[in-house]
């Protein structure tokens, strides 16, 4: 693989950060109370916000608020308040084994915790010491890996079909772009497994997903227990969604897009920091134009990838 450093896809210069928590927000209902993580830059103002919902995973904490510390560091010394989320198939939860309706992904309640982070940013505010009055609120994006990009395409307005045929939708307009990274395709190329234990992907429908979104998909991602339609699924959610939408193919790349849940990742299995950073790098790109339409990032990342070795972007 090229080396990253010898691409030079513009990036702005790191800043130091700040991050808080754990801080608890209002969840009434909810199995147990809302615990998040918020990353932010030290200085700056106007700041957007970015969700970030992690994965389901094996390992015990990475699928939590504790993990994606490669994309929450990078976004947050680049201008970004990330808030991350402890959602209720976390492994360090006892919830995944229970008997509840929505175990074991609880694809519903994770769609939920991110609208609850956004009607609670009050208290994020004054929570976070020095982050008070310096968060833009009408520039919010989602990112989401795995079963995180699943929450992400449902927040951007990707719809399920309930048991009484009805669409469900959980979009929140609120969010204006995101990034799906190795998320779920579509329900007809499920495994014999998948199909079995996590029956909802049947009924996903991309064609409502309206939001501006960068799909990206590693083309070394087979994911047979979820598929049977190999890497290209990943691709599904830019493939089968209106426009405007993107699509980045990272060469040689797995799951795991390199080691994106954490540094030294046992379960990333094509562990490459620089397939990190060059992940980090176009996904923050993306964002900086898509909810900032002045800003040229995007722009330029998608000129200066061509040709590097690391990927492909599509555009529609």
């Amino acid at each position: 693989m090229t080396d990253l450093a010898q691409t030079q896809i513009r990036h702005a210069t790191p800043t130091p950060a700040l991050s808080y928590g754990p801080l608890t927000l209002p969840a009434p209902g909810r199995l147990t109370p809302l615990e998040v993580q918020v990353s932010a830059p030290a200085t700056g103002d106007h700041l957007p916000v970015l969700l970030l919902s992690h994965g389901h995973g094996p390992s015990n904490h990475l699928s939590s608020r504790h993990g994606y510390g490669p994309l929450a560091s990078w976004y947050a010394a680049r201008g970004f308040v990330v808030v991350q989320p402890t959602h209720l198939d976390a492994k360090m939860l006892p919830y995944r084994a229970s008997d509840h309706a929505d175990a074991p992904l609880f694809w519903r309640s994770r769609a939920e915790d991110m609208s609850r982070i956004l009607d609670a940013l009050d208290v994020v505010e004054g929570a976070v010491p020095g982050l008070a009055g310096r968060v833009d609120r009408g520039r919010v994006g989602v990112v989401g890996h795995s079963m995180g990009g699943h929450t992400a395409s449902v927040l951007l307005g990707a719809r399920h079909v309930g048991e009484d045929g009805a669409a469900v939708s959980v979009a929140d307009p609120r969010i204006r772009a995101g990034v799906i990274l190795a998320g779920p395709g579509r329900g007809d190329a499920l495994s014999a497994y998948a199909a079995a234990h996590y029956p909802f992907f049947r009924t996903i429908d991309f064609g409502t997903m309206t939001t501006p979104a960068l799909v990206v998909a590693g083309d070394d991602d087979p994911s047979p227990h979820l598929t049977t339609a190999g890497s290209a699924w990943h691709a599904d959610p830019y493939a089968l969604a209106p426009a405007p939408k993107a699509l980045l193919t990272v060469f040689g790349a797995g799951h795991g897009l390199g080691g994106v849940s954490g540094w030294d990742a046992a379960e990333t299995t094509d562990e490459d920091p620089a397939r990190v950073a060059f992940v980090a790098r176009m996904s923050w790109a993306f964002l900086r134009s898509a909810l900032d339409p002045a800003d040229r990032a995007w722009d330029e990342a998608r000129r200066e990838v061509e040709g590097s070795g690391l990927g492909r972007v599509e555009t529609k």
